[in-house]
């Protein structure tokens, strides 16, 4: 379809004040020049929810590619897109009711001009022993590379590992083992769904690592994204009950040649943020608030073909998933444009279904550059996986 645990009474106590304070002691103390980034003044309009007082691009389309089905595969979740050869594929997870079942797979499909899908494959069926989840895209050569994200049952704290197949014409597939790092040791840990190249084709993304949830930037110089994979030097804010306070990141280019990796603050500041590396991936700086309002979810940041840093996510300073909008800057600096690719409220539809985690919004969004178009994958009330896609055109500044 194509349209234009419980917690204490002394716990809940300390979330409350840290939800109201923490974004007020920041803001206080906030320095545009000293940030990451910052976002300009009144880009965004917090009294209209439902679009955030932004347009759509011109000629922007979306795409159903995926409909969930009651009793059958009514959850679809955690969409990610890559171009190969002359495809576009997606990948994603999807179970009959609820988040993380143990009956969730890894299905994808594949088209040739971003609108029109062919019907799903199983990418990874479901195991006996674990719940498999969609860990992202990379290819080398003639070879095409889906990364899965394994969590065993019996694996305390919750975590996981990450397991690669391979394919050269996207149907058939084969299991490459663990990926590893520099010292042959095998990634410790679930990986992000976002790998960039940067300078001299390093390849940069993060790791989740064990024990737990720690998010680590993480980089390679092998083509293949297999092996050699190196810790970037970061230190966490914190980290509570095995997961760390950053989470989930994306990353993008600066125009001084400076990398950011942009993070859900699990904290609840409902703002993004941000840590630089100014040695190609290999230290981090600690991360920092930035003014950028977010949705505590998983986000998307890039650059556009003319070096414009991009962010996609859900701008509403609050856990709404809603609206979808994409924040541009010319120097990776200073976010002063942004548009609306899905607007929420009434005009999108509550779920269809019951289920666990479920939810209404546009969550998880995940985007590639293909053929002179941004193209942005989410999941809609996690039911639907939806494409949305922006001629680049109408993005880049002029």
């Amino acid at each position: 379809m194509i349209f234009t645990v419980a917690s204490t009474p002394s716990t809940r106590a300390k979330k409350w004040l840290r939800a109201c304070l923490l974004p007020v002691i920041l803001s206080t103390s906030f320095d545009a020049s000293a940030q990451p980034f910052s976002v300009v003044e009144g880009l965004f309009n917090g009294a209209m929810p439902e679009t955030m007082g932004l347009r759509f691009p011109v000629a922007v389309e979306h795409t159903t590619v995926f409909r969930g089905e009651q009793g059958k595969s009514q959850y679809n979740h955690g969409a990610v897109l890559y171009g190969f050869g002359d495809k576009l594929y997606l990948q994603w997870q999807s179970s009959a009711r609820d988040e993380d079942a143990a009956d969730t797979s890894v299905l994808y499909a594949s088209s040739r001009d971003g609108l029109h899908w062919s019907e799903p494959r199983i990418l990874e069926k479901a195991r006996d022993n674990a719940v498999v989840t969609s860990g992202g895209w990379w290819s080398a050569g003639n070879t095409l590379y889906a990364f899965i994200n394994v969590w065993p049952n019996d694996l305390q704290p919750r975590g996981g590992h990450v397991e690669v197949l391979a394919s050269s014409d996207g149907i058939h597939w084969k299991n490459m083992g663990r990926p590893t790092f520099a010292d042959g040791r095998p990634l410790n840990g679930v990986i992000e769904q976002d790998f960039h190249r940067y300078h001299g084709g390093r390849i940069v993304t993060a790791l989740h690592r064990q024990p737990g949830l720690r998010a680590t930037p993480i980089y390679t110089d092998d083509p293949s994204a297999l092996s050699g994979w190196k810790p970037g030097e970061f230190a966490n804010l914190s980290v509570e009950n095995d997961v760390s306070r950053e989470l989930e990141p994306s990353s993008f280019q600066r125009a001084d040649g400076a990398l950011v990796m942009v993070f859900r603050d699990q904290q609840s500041s409902f703002h993004v943020l941000a840590s630089v590396s100014k040695d190609n991936g290999a230290t981090w700086s600690q991360a920092e608030w930035t003014n950028l309002p977010d949705s505590r979810a998983k986000q998307s940041a890039g650059n556009l073909p003319d070096g414009s840093a991009y962010l996609v996510n859900n701008p509403s300073s609050s856990k709404s998933r809603e609206p979808l909008a994409i924040s541009l800057s010319r120097d990776g600096k200073t976010f002063d444009r942004a548009f609306l690719l899905r607007a929420g409220g009434n005009q999108l539809a509550d779920p269809r279904y019951e289920g666990l985690y479920k939810r209404k919004g546009f969550s998880y969004p995940k985007s590639f550059v293909w053929k002179d178009n941004l193209y942005v994958a989410y999941g809609e009330n996690k039911e639907d996986i939806v494409v949305t896609r922006i001629p680049l055109t109408s993005l880049m500044a002029d």
